[in-house]
């Protein structure tokens, strides 16, 4: 039974063990899917529960344990009643088949005796017979002699078969006075073994309230090392949290930077293409003054020399510079735009990184 018991929590230990593994390998996760702390409280509340619903549970199956122990002994003692019941039983047999043995002895006697009887009654009626035969006197005084001697001898060994049944009787009361005591002895003994057998179990039951409590000792050392290891790696978790929090502050503060650089660097570029866009109008400008200073020389020139033909070749000349000038403005300006949409994207591409940096 203690190895039994001893298999039993064990196996329940082993049960334990296979659990909290279980359990850690769920914080693991846990910490790879990167919950939320409070969850995680939550589920060490949760873990804590759970552990003091085992410890109850455990509890209450040592309890049914000893309980159980507690019946199979008060079996067995009721089986070892039991067996000096039969034991009892049979010696009150045997008693009893003594007592008939007994019985049947005096009634053996008392046949013995009738028959005693009738042969002195067989001898009274020869006596009587001889004397009606007219025997002796002497001869009748010799045979009663004889006769008077072999009652004397009878009787003497009827004594002495007395004596003997007395003594017989003698000796039965004295095996079974012997046997009353060896049954005392042996009840006593019987006694003493419960006594010791019961002192035993008693010291055996404080052996195991010691092995519990040093049990629970070390199963509350255990705990409270595994709760100590549990905060140094919540606090680990806290300061690995707070690392990456400051981390992912410094990184979105670099983003805020680099935004602000963005930000300042298309300032600057707008600025730039404002002022491109200025010089170029400005460029325009002047290029229209010049264009109007020529068409005003050459109209003075037309209205000296009246010569149309020339002019409208000049004029031509000119329509034609101006297209020229309308077309590289063009190209300036699809050359802006695609700059434009460069930036765009550049832009974009720059977002899209940020936003996979804070993811």
């Amino acid at each position: 039974l203690p190895r039994e018991r001893e298999r039993g929590r064990g196996g329940e230990r082993e049960r334990e063990r296979e659990r909290e593994r279980e359990r850690e390998r769920e914080r693991e996760r846990e910490r790879e899917r990167g919950g939320g702390g409070e969850r995680e409280r939550e589920r060490e509340r949760e873990r804590e529960r759970e552990r003091e619903r085992e410890r109850e549970r455990g509890e209450r199956e040592r309890e049914r344990e000893r309980e159980r122990e507690r019946e199979r002994e008060r079996e067995r003692e009721r089986e070892r009643e039991r067996e000096r019941e039969r034991e009892s039983n049979r010696e009150r047999e045997r008693e009893r088949e003594r007592e008939r043995e007994r019985e049947r002895e005096r009634e053996r006697e008392r046949e013995r005796e009738c028959e005693r009887e009738r042969k002195r009654e067989r001898e009274r009626r020869e006596r009587e017979r001889e004397r009606e035969e007219g025997g002796g006197r002497e001869r009748e005084i010799g045979r009663e002699g004889e006769r008077g001697r072999e009652r004397e001898r009878e009787r003497e060994r009827e004594r002495e078969k007395e004596r003997e049944r007395e003594r017989e009787i003698e000796r039965e009361r004295e095996r079974e006075r012997e046997r009353e005591r060896e049954r005392e002895r042996e009840r006593e003994r019987e006694r003493e073994d419960r006594e010791k057998r019961e002192r035993e179990r008693e010291r055996e039951r404080e052996r195991e309230r010691e092995r519990e409590r040093e049990r629970e000792s070390e199963r509350e050392k255990k705990e409270r090392e595994r709760e100590k290891r549990e905060r140094e790696r919540e606090e680990k978790r806290e300061r690995e949290r707070e690392r990456e929090e400051r981390e992912r502050e410094r990184e979105r503060e670099r983003g805020r930077e680099g935004e602000r650089e963005r930000e300042r660097e298309k300032r600057e570029k707008r600025g730039k293409r404002e002022r491109e866009r200025e010089r170029e109008r400005e460029e325009r400008e002047r290029e229209r003054e010049r264009e109007r200073g020529e068409r005003e020389r050459e109209r003075v020139v037309e209205r000296r020399e009246g010569v149309t033909e020339r002019s409208t070749e000049r004029e031509e000349e000119r329509e034609i510079g101006r297209e020229g000038e309308r077309e590289r403005e063009r190209e300036r300006e699809r050359e802006r735009e695609r700059e434009r949409e460069r930036e765009r994207e550049r832009e974009r591409e720059g977002v899209r990184g940020h936003k996979r940096m804070r993811e």
